[in-house]
């Protein structure tokens, strides 16, 4: 096999599990709210813990293979701040727009239209829930940033910080805005139910939350600390290319 075709085997299994992660969050999150409007459960805490989980399962599962982003803002963030290459971002968001959108469908096909598909719908003002969601988002983001960032005995622990950070959020702000902090998450739900009124809020609103606190992260926290990057080997060549690691262990990691 050539180095190139090599090198896009690895390429290949990135993408497919980033849109698988990103399925399975959607499948998850959002098949919980279509659950508990459904019947009554899970209830709110139990919606929350859903959402925290399954990203906590996505980061040891699909982490070894692509770093388990899983969420376009912070793919995006991490290329922002040098973390991840610029040449990855489109594919990535691709594949986990295309996960979302896909688990969305499958959930319209096996539930019905129940409670939008699991939608992220405002229940506070336009601007409130903007502000909610960057701030959501931001906080999320440090947190992926400080796993990044750390040691590899820190990174063993990414699921349960990362799944812990949203599950936290999800409690309290889910009644609110529907703690999104992902554009793809909101995205499927929002075209296969076509509520779209409120789409924009939940696309923009990440993107800036993650790439501020990204930003301040690195510029203002992250000095001093262990840089979070792993080397993508280059076969028969040993060239090498930095990529984002939120669990450690692979050298194809993000």
């Amino acid at each position: 096999m050539s180095v190139e075709q090599t090198h896009l085997s690895h390429l290949t299994r990135a993408y497919l599990a980033e849109g698988l992660g990103t399925f399975a969050l959607v499948l998850a999150g959002a098949g919980a709210v279509m659950t508990s409007a459904a019947t009554g459960a899970p209830d709110h805490t139990g919606v929350a813990l859903t959402f925290g989980l399954v990203v906590m399962a996505c980061i040891y599962v699909f982490g070894g293979v692509s770093g388990a982003h899983i969420n376009p803002a912070v793919t995006i963030a991490l290329a922002v701040t040098g973390r991840f290459p610029w040449v990855r971002v489109a594919p990535y968001v691709a594949a986990q727009c295309a996960g979302a959108i896909g688990a969305a469908v499958t959930l319209r096909g096996i539930l019905g239209p129940v409670a939008s598909v699991g939608a992220t719908l405002p229940t506070v003002g336009i601007w409130q829930s903007f502000a909610l969601e960057v701030l959501l988002t931001g906080f999320l983001m440090l947190a992926v940033m400080a796993v990044v960032t750390g040691s590899d005995e820190n990174r063993r622990f990414s699921g349960i910080v990362i799944g812990g950070v949203v599950a936290l959020e999800a409690m309290w702000a889910g009644p609110l805005t529907g703690a999104s902090m992902n554009p793809a998450r909101s995205l499927g739900p929002a075209l296969v139910s076509g509520e779209l009124g409120s789409l924009w809020i939940y696309l923009a609103a990440p993107l800036i939350g993650a790439l501020v606190a990204a930003v301040a992260y690195q510029d203002l926290l992250g000095r001093g600390l262990t840089p979070g990057v792993t080397a993508l080997p280059t076969p028969k060549v040993g060239a090498t290319q930095p990529a984002a690691t939120l669990g450690g262990g692979s050298p194809t990691r993000s």
